[in-house]
């Protein structure tokens, strides 16, 4: 459906972490499942060879969303079944990490030399959310209208509390280990798109990235895509925590691309908002970015679904958000529940099958 004319069309990236089924520890087999997987142009590598992308095609809706992430789901699964792996959604890997684990294609390499003292910390897993717009320079002025809404966007999907095989005290552990690269930040103010690529040449003239895909800004207009993608979140457990996160992006990209003077927030204000968010998830206080006070998360995310509220009631998206949301907070988060697993779990193998098993949103136990 269109808001004031443009219809928003969705694509979704997710990534995910292969793991032994024995030990948890992480699996080298992603050049195997896409040798067993070709020709299937939907599903890839990344950056660490225990990882595997997947992007569905052009959705219009939330249904054609969900449609895709679950076949994509299973067909990965099932193909990491077959191979002796486990797919499994997570912001990182839960338990221990291979040296030498480095996708064997020249981009990543350089990336490796380029920056080697973030290898040891890559091989985090997000959910791009990309959203159509009908212009770059619409879509520069939507990411500014993005900044103070990012946090929540992160709070809610947080689903990365288990590094090393032990509680790492954040819900997000990938958003503090993803920050570290030289890019990584929430998009600026720009006017239009022409703004927006003078500071994607500053970045590469620095060294800061080796070419456009490397610039990792929160939100950026894809370097592939005529959209906005949204690079905020961690993987989702479930693939309804997907479409949930996926409508709410195309609420707020909405929202902005019609709104004339949305709220501004400070950027120092915008860091320790999504560092609360990654340190808690939806549980506990957060940072209101237009107060700089302590707010329950919940409620910050209350803030956003109404300011984007007509949004959704004109793309036919509110009663998705609404029991998405329902059930988010009825059942917790991909950190609280990956945390209630990992305490219940006999050991990193079971652990790691019952990620698998909520991956798929299969009951454990």
């Amino acid at each position: 459906m269109a808001v004031d004319g443009t219809v928003f069309t969705l694509g979704v990236e997710e990534e995910f972490v292969l793991l032994d089924p024995l030990d948890g520890s992480v699996a080298l087999r992603a050049p195997d499942l896409l040798e067993h997987l070709a020709p299937e142009p939907d599903v890839t590598g990344e950056l660490m060879l225990f990882q595997i992308e997947t992007a569905t095609g052009i959705c219009r809706g939330l249904d054609e969303v969900r449609s895709e992430l679950t076949r994509l789901r299973q067909l990965v699964a099932k193909a990491a079944e077959a191979d002796g792996c486990l797919m499994v959604a997570a912001g990182i890997p839960p338990g221990d990490l291979r040296r030498g684990a480095i996708t064997p294609e020249p981009r990543y390499r350089r990336m490796a030399k380029a920056f080697p003292e973030l290898i040891d910390g890559a091989g985090t897993c997000a959910c791009h959310v990309h959203v159509g717009l009908p212009s770059r320079d619409l879509g520069a002025r939507v990411l500014a209208g993005l900044r103070p809404w990012l946090a929540p966007l992160l709070a809610l999907s947080a689903n990365s509390p288990i590094q090393h095989g032990a509680d790492s005290g954040w819900a997000s552990r990938r958003f503090p280990l993803w920050d570290r690269w030289p890019t990584a930040r929430p998009p600026d103010e720009w006017p239009d798109a022409a703004a927006y690529d003078r500071s994607v040449e500053d970045a590469l003239r620095r060294g800061a990235a080796l070419d456009v895909p490397g610039v990792y800004f929160y939100a950026r207009l894809s370097p592939r895509h005529p959209t906005v993608e949204v690079r905020i979140a961690d993987v989702c457990l479930s693939a309804e925590d997907a479409v949930l996160l996926t409508a709410l992006v195309r609420g707020l990209v909405a929202t902005c691309a019609v709104t004339t003077d949305p709220p501004r927030a400070r950027g120092a204000r915008i860091g320790a908002a999504l560092t609360a968010a990654a340190r808690r998830g939806l549980d506990g206080p957060g940072i209101d970015v237009f107060t700089g006070r302590e707010a329950d998360q919940r409620d910050l995310l209350g803030e956003l679904v109404d300011f984007i509220r007509p949004a959704l009631r004109a793309t036919g998206d509110i009663e998705d958000v609404e029991q998405g949301l329902n059930s988010l907070f009825e059942h917790g988060t991909g950190a609280a529940r990956q945390r209630r697993l990992f305490a219940e779990a006999a050991s990193p193998g079971a652990f790691a099958a019952d990620l698998a098993l909520a991956t798929m949103n299969v009951p454990t136990r």
